[in-house]
């Protein structure tokens, strides 16, 4: 049994980025309810070990919340939780906020449309929870930004272990083949029928298949990889970017910037001022 009595630790000093303001481990006998919504202004998240409850918030969702189940709390998003009336729930809670993710929040990889994740087996992830605090901070150097990537790390295992949890095994190995045919020649002679093809489905099927799982369409995730391709060599060679466009197997220049952009956001000139200067 996980003690539930241990420390509230609340901090005030931030890093740059953003920081921890609130940690612990608490029973709770008592939630927010529906028709008081609230709005926090900071980043929680919320881990449920034990007891049973309810979620809801202004997007119209409203679950059942058990053991196992991680909150995502939004700054703006009004919400309520809570135990059901005469019964308690533990829960461990952290609090954080700042400008790295608020980042991580409109890129979407913070979804608050998908608010609750399932989350075992729960010593696991409590113990990976307490470990972004590794220790009482000290004097004289920066563990708040310390802290900030270790959020960072825990979050990116959240987030995959939380979406793996709802892929089947099945699915996760068909992607992961997709992936590596997709991937095994980036030339535009390469057809993606002829990948459904050894994939032993059709197109529109695979299609849909693979977008449904990866999160874009295997078009789009193989010109990734190409212009992944595309930066490797900017930083490996002294191919321009004429030569790099033939390489890769662009009609021109112009058509790799174009495509350089769209997918990186940034064309190639501005993507090669920010390389480290070689002597």
């Amino acid at each position: 049994m996980v003690d539930a009595t241990r420390i509230v630790a609340r901090y005030a000093s931030l890093s740059a980025l953003g920081g921890i303001t609130e940690i612990g481990m608490r029973p709770s006998n008592r939630g927010i309810p529906p028709e008081n919504m609230r709005i926090f202004g900071q980043y929680a998240l919320v881990y449920i070990f034990d007891g049973a409850g309810r979620y809801a918030d202004a997007h119209g969702l409203n679950r059942a919340i058990g053991p196992g189940d991680l909150i995502f709390v939004f700054p703006d998003l009004a919400h309520s939780y809570g135990p059901i009336e005469g019964q308690t729930w533990n829960e461990f809670f952290l609090v954080f906020q700042g400008p790295l993710f608020d980042l991580w929040h409109t890129t979407g990889l913070l979804n608050e449309h998908q608010p609750i994740l399932h989350l075992e087996p729960i010593d696991h992830w409590l113990a990976r929870f307490e470990s972004v605090l590794s220790g009482s901070r000290q004097p004289g150097w920066s563990p708040p930004l310390l802290e900030v990537t270790r959020l960072q790390q825990v979050l990116a295992e959240v987030l995959v272990g939380g979406s793996k949890s709802a892929i089947p095994n099945d699915d996760l190995r068909w992607a992961s083949r997709a992936c590596a045919l997709l991937e095994a020649d980036l030339s535009p002679s390469v057809e993606l029928h002829r990948i459904a093809d050894q994939l032993k489905i059709n197109y529109e099927s695979f299609r849909r298949r693979f977008t449904q799982i990866v999160g874009l369409p295997p078009a789009r995730y193989r010109a990734s990889r190409l212009i992944d391709r595309a930066c490797e060599l900017m930083q490996t060679s002294d191919m321009s970017d004429k030569q790099i466009a033939y390489s890769l197997g662009f009609c021109d220049e112009f058509h790799f910037s174009r495509r350089f952009k769209q997918i990186l956001g940034s064309s190639p000139r501005n993507y090669r001022a920010t390389l480290p200067r070689t002597s």
